[in-house]
């Protein structure tokens, strides 16, 4: 059952992706070394090698776990120009009020961004933030080049206009393998 979630999201992540990361070796167990993580991943000379604990998660869920690693892997290798756009998309969206985000971890995120002054003006909590929130959308690309997806709505969520434009800014910089366009 599992094999019939992952193997599907792994075929969806586009070459323009692939091409940026090493060698990638996933590991699915049913904890992490007694860890409470839901997943883990570290960077070897030779591989990425990411971890994704199975226990009491939905193999769907599992799949997306997975997807959020290698985003966040990803963000390690964007360039100026991917990190200077998407700050400016992330600044753009709090200008315009917007409270909610793709996950839990960006949201957890972004309300330290918003907690106070100081913390808006963190270096330290910007990266966290934009680190998340990129790991996030780049799992839910993917995801939505998996398969149909439902957006989620309610004051956690980011609205449909934000996710569109994060979409596009995926689509633009880590183009989809050709078939089915991601936004119609």
């Amino acid at each position: 059952m599992l094999r019939d979630f992952i193997q599907p999201a792994i075929r969806a992540i586009p070459r323009s992706i692939v091409r940026r990361l090493p060698l990638c070796t996933f590991l699915l167990a049913p904890s992490l070394d007694g860890e409470d993580i839901a997943s883990r991943w570290t960077e070897t000379a030779e591989s990425l090698e990411i971890a994704v604990s199975t226990e009491a998660a939905e193999p769907h869920d599992i799949a997306l776990e997975l997807l959020t690693c290698l985003g966040q892997a990803l963000w390690e290798r964007t360039t100026i120009a991917e990190r200077t756009g998407w700050l400016a998309l992330l600044r753009a969206e709090i200008e315009d009020g917007v409270n909610g985000e793709i996950d839990d971890g960006a949201l957890l995120a972004k309300r330290e961004i918003l907690s106070s002054h100081a913390a808006a003006l963190s270096t330290r909590r910007l990266e966290e933030y934009a680190r998340a929130s990129f790991a996030g959308t780049a799992a839910e690309y993917i995801h939505c080049l998996w398969h149909d997806v439902t957006v989620r709505t309610g004051p956690e969520h980011l609205p449909a206009g934000p996710l569109r434009k994060r979409i596009e800014f995926m689509t633009r910089f880590f183009a989809p393998n050709r078939g089915p366009r991601v936004i119609a």
